[in-house]
């Protein structure tokens, strides 16, 4: 029972034509797939990965129509890292942000890794990091098609970072529940604040590290557009997710049991500060509804949702995602 890496992260925005747009056409991923908040079924939920959405390169997003901007702050997903093969693609990350005016703060090393934070349009943050010389968790393969040229293109999810008030209880229990080990620390982006924490699963690197920042000059975050919903964690398979059921039921989490989401099996808790944790599997995949060379045109509705399709399709929006 170890964990792989990062499986997912999802977040919110208030239009999903626009952010389509946006991460297809600016990051130059992949839409996966289309699909429905299996929970609100009249809210899109968009997958956006490698050219077959392989687990660790995953980024969702929840559609909440006139949602308020999110106001940052503690018990919250502070920073989604994408991981880029090196140096190289970071310098040109920048200066594809130059050319489309999109935010960042240049580029800074981080970690020992070079970076290049930055916000989407509703001020999602994100950071490019480099592979360069990373040893650890294999990237998925950078998208062959699209606007970015292969060998600057994203591969995957890197370094999660997390801000808390108290940081103990987090790393407790990614240690001593999910099986993290600490890895090191480095200095903190605020002045006066604790360094921050790195912890590392399974094969480590890039795409295997939670990093824990301790802030006490800032207020809860209050969820919006802009924010992020949750991280997600991969598990290898159905059985050992059912495994870690038990295990984090035995400790005395409440927790949402196995949850059957077609395309992963899953399970979800909240860790002591707040910050809504998933497990998933790495599969089935999303081509369990879709060709690999169509992911992402159509709406796909799991089988239980499959009778209510005219319904559903009746609440959303149509939008374009034909790449």
């Amino acid at each position: 029972m170890e964990l792989k890496g990062i499986h997912h992260v999802s977040a919110l925005t208030a239009s999903a034509a626009n952010n389509f747009d946006f991460y297809t056409h600016i990051l130059g991923l992949r839409l996966v797939k289309k699909t429905v908040n299996q929970d609100a079924p009249s809210m899109y939920h968009l997958f956006y990965g490698d050219e077959k959405g392989n687990p660790g390169t995953e980024l969702t997003f929840f559609e909440i129509p006139n949602a308020g901007r999110n106001r940052d702050g503690v018990s919250s997903i502070s920073a989604t890292s994408l991981r880029v093969a090196d140096d190289e693609a970071i310098q040109y990350w920048q200066q594809r942000f130059t050319e489309f005016e999109v935010e960042n703060e240049g580029v800074k090393q981080i970690n020992g890794r070079l970076t290049l934070p930055f916000k989407d349009f509703e001020g999602q943050r994100l950071m490019m990091v480099s592979d360069a010389n990373n040893v650890g968790v294999k990237g998925g393969e950078a998208r062959e098609t699209g606007p970015i040229p292969k060998e600057y293109g994203i591969t995957g999810l890197g370094p999660v970072r997390l801000t808390v008030r108290d940081a103990q209880p987090t790393v407790d229990t990614l240690i001593r529940v999910l099986g993290f080990r600490e890895k090191g620390t480095y200095p903190a982006f605020q002045q006066g604040q604790p360094d921050v924490i790195v912890l590392e699963t399974g094969e480590g690197g890039t795409g295997a590290e939670i990093h824990v920042e301790e802030r006490d000059d800032l207020k809860l975050e209050r969820p919006g557009r802009g924010g992020v919903h949750h991280v997600a964690f991969r598990v290898d398979t159905e059985e050992e997710l059912r495994q870690w059921v038990d295990r984090i039921q035995q400790l005395q989490f409440s927790t949402s049991g196995f949850v059957d989401r077609y395309y992963f099996r899953s399970l979800y808790f909240r860790e002591p500060n707040g910050i809504l944790f998933e497990l998933a599997t790495d599969g089935p995949g999303f081509e369990a509804d879709e060709p690999l060379e169509h992911l992402g045109e159509s709406l796909a509705l799991p089988p239980f949702l499959e009778p209510q399709r005219e319904e559903t399709e009746a609440k959303l929006k149509p939008i374009d995602t034909k790449q």
